[in-house]
C-alpha cells in the first residue's frame, strides 16, 4: 500500500470512529446565566439527568451555567445559528420574536400559581412555546420563576406613588416598560448581567425581580428594601435551537421533551423551597420587607388591558386565560 493510500486508509478510518462516537452519545450544549445555586439551574441538571437516563446514555446534555458561553441574548443568538442547543430566558424576552408571549408579562394576569400551571402545562401554554420556530426558537417547558417584586436603594415602595422619580431598570419588553410607567416610575432596560453595577453606580434606583433571583445576584448587598407587591408572574421559558431541533430523531426528541416536562414539576418544588430560603436570607443581610398594597398596584394596569382590545388575537388569549379556573 503506498504511503498515500495508507494516509487517506488511516484518515477514514478516524473519520467514521468519531461518526460512531457522535452517534453513540450525542451532545447537546446548554448554556445560561443563572448561578448554579439557582432552582432553575438545578431544574435543567435534573432534566440532563433524566435524558441520560432514559436513551441509555445515547443522548447527554451538557449545561454550561453562570454566563460561560455569554449571557441572555448570545446565547439566544448561537441557538438561532445552531452553534448551541439550549438555553434559558424570561418568557418576556420572547416577546420579541412571538406576540403571544406578551400575555405572560401581564402584571396580575394569574391568580395564583395554581392558575399559571395550568395556564402552562395546558394547551395555550403548549401553544405559546411553539411560536417562536420561525425565528429558529422552539420552547420545550416553562420553568416557575415566581413572583416578581420591586427592589429599591434609597426608599421602600408600598403603593405606587413610591415610585415616582425612580428609576426601574426592567427586562427588554414592552409589557414591562408600559407596566412600570402605568405605577408611576421610569422603566429602564438594562441586561441582568450588567445590573449589580447599574445598581452601585446609580444608573438605576431599583429594579423588579424574584426573591431567588434578588438574592443569588447578590442584589441585596445594594438595594436594602423588597417590596412584596407580586406585579406578575412571568415563566423562565427553556429553548431549543430548531437547527438542532430538527436534525434529533424522533425518539431523541421524544427523550427531551418529556426530559424536559418532567423537569419543570421537579423544579416548582425547588422553587417553593428557594423562595421562602431566599427570603429568609435577604432579611439576615439586612433587607426590609415591605408587604406592599396590592391592590393599588392592581388598580392601575386596567389600561393595559384595554390596550390589548385593538388586537383582537390577544385580547382572546387573555380572556381564555383568565377564564381558566384553578
Amino acid at each position: 500500500m503506498s504511503c498515500y493510500k495508507m494516509v487517506y486508509f488511516l484518515l477514514l478510518i478516524v473519520i467514521v470512529a468519531s461518526c460512531a462516537e457522535i452517534k453513540k452519545g450525542q451532545v447537546l450544549k446548554l448554556a445560561h446565566g443563572l448561578d448554579i445555586s439557582h432552582p432553575v439551574h438545578h431544574g435543567m441538571v435534573y432534566m440532563a439527568d433524566i435524558v441520560d437516563e432514559k436513551s441509555g446514555g445515547k443522548l447527554k446534555i451538557e449545561i454550561y451555567p453562570s454566563g460561560q458561553l455569554g449571557q441572555e441574548r448570545e446565547c439566544l443568538e448561537l441557538l438561532q445559528i445552531g452553534s448551541l442547543a439550549m438555553t434559558k430566558v424570561s418568557a418576556s424576552v420572547m416577546e420579541n420574536f412571538a406576540p403571544s408571549y406578551k400575555v405572560l408579562s401581564l402584571p396580575y394576569i394569574f391568580r395564583d400559581a395554581a392558575h399559571s400551571y395550568r395556564v402552562m402545562d395546558g394547551e395555550i401554554g403548549q401553544e405559546i412555546l411553539t411560536q417562536g420556530q420561525k425565528f429558529w426558537l422552539r420552547g420545550l417547558t416553562f420553568y416557575d420563576a415566581g413572583y416578581r417584586s420591586f427592589y429599591t436603594k434609597e426608599r421602600p415602595v408600598s403603593s405606587p406613588d413610591d415610585l415616582r422619580g425612580l428609576k426601574i431598570r426592567v427586562q427588554p419588553s414592552n409589557t414591562a416598560m408600559n407596566m412600570v410607567r402605568a405605577f408611576g416610575g421610569s422603566p429602564t432596560p438594562i441586561s441582568w448581567g450588567e445590573l449589580y453595577t447599574a445598581l452601585q453606580q446609580g444608573v438605576v434606583d431599583g429594579a423588579e425581580n424574584n426573591s431567588p433571583s434578588f438574592y443569588f445576584s447578590r442584589h441585596y448587598e445594594v438595594c436594602k428594601y423588597y417590596s412584596l407587591n407580586e406585579h406578575t408572574a412571568v415563566p423562565d421559558v427553556l429553548l431549543i435551537s430548531t437547527v438542532i431541533w430538527k436534525k434529533l430523531s424522533d425518539q431523541e426528541k421524544k427523550w427531551v421533551l418529556e426530559a424536559a416536562r418532567e423537569s419543570a414539576v421537579y423544579q416548582r418544588k425547588l422553587w417553593q423551597e428557594s423562595e421562602k430560603f431566599c427570603l429568609e436570607e435577604v432579611q439576615k443581610a439586612g433587607v426590609e420587607i415591605i408587604y406592599a398594597d396590592k391592590e393599588a398596584f392592581a388598580s392601575k394596569v386596567q389600561p393595559i388591558y384595554d390596550a390589548y382590545k385593538n388586537d383582537p388575537e390577544l385580547y382572546s388569549l387573555i380572556q381564555q386565560i383568565q377564564a381558566i379556573e384553578r
